[in-house]
């Protein structure tokens, strides 16, 4: 085996237990620090309302505002919302960055990660790392920045305050050199019979 395909065994190697340390940390409702196809999020199975209550804690968020969550794939969404609009679909397949939805009617999910009226903004990611560590999980995870609220959001990894750091139970060592301008999602709330609203 070439040096090449020994450093590249090696990555592989470090990134699936990154992954797999990852989701044995958010099975027993622990809080990660993650890459994502945005900024740095802060991450936990978003069916444990234990695990949701300590990223409110963690952020210093009132906790009547949602958190967003992420899945890997379209096939997953209707488990998670009551019933998709069809334009769901169509702005799904016609994204060109990353879109959440805020959907009504949310079901299996932590109730304290929905909104006061029952909906809840849904990703579904399409960044290799998240959507694998969505895959390994096979549950949601909580997608929130990784920042005390009111402070800047962290474009990279190097901007995470280290309070941050140590208030979580593991912090995912992949992408951690980049240094990029990531994009924030696009936000679009639908009614129930297909009504689009731009937050963002």
């Amino acid at each position: 085996m070439s040096k090449l395909q020994q450093e590249a065994t090696g990555h592989l190697r470090e990134y699936r237990d990154d992954i797999r340390q990852a989701v044995e940390v958010m099975n027993q409702g622990g809080i990660i620090l993650y890459p994502t196809d945005t900024i740095w999020g802060i991450g936990c199975d978003a069916t444990n309302p234990e695990a949701v209550k300590r990223v409110f804690s963690i952020k210093h968020r009132n906790d009547a505002k949602a958190l967003i969550t992420l899945i890997d794939s379209e096939a997953k969404l209707e488990a998670y919302v009551t019933q998709v609009p069809e334009v769901a679909w169509q702005l799904i397949e016609v994204a060109e960055r990353p879109l959440t939805i805020i959907y009504d009617g949310a079901r299996n999910l932590a109730p304290n990660l929905l909104a006061e009226d029952g909906s809840a903004g849904i990703r579904i990611t399409r960044e290799e790392f998240s959507r694998n560590l969505c895959m390994r999980m096979r549950r949601p995870i909580v997608s929130t920045s990784a920042n005390i609220s009111g402070e800047p959001s962290p474009k990279n990894f190097s901007d995470i305050s280290p309070q941050l750091l140590q208030a979580v139970d593991y912090v995912c060592t992949s992408r951690r050199d980049e240094e990029k301008n990531p994009p924030a999602s696009n936000i679009i709330k639908l009614g129930p019979t297909g009504e689009v609203k731009v937050i963002r």
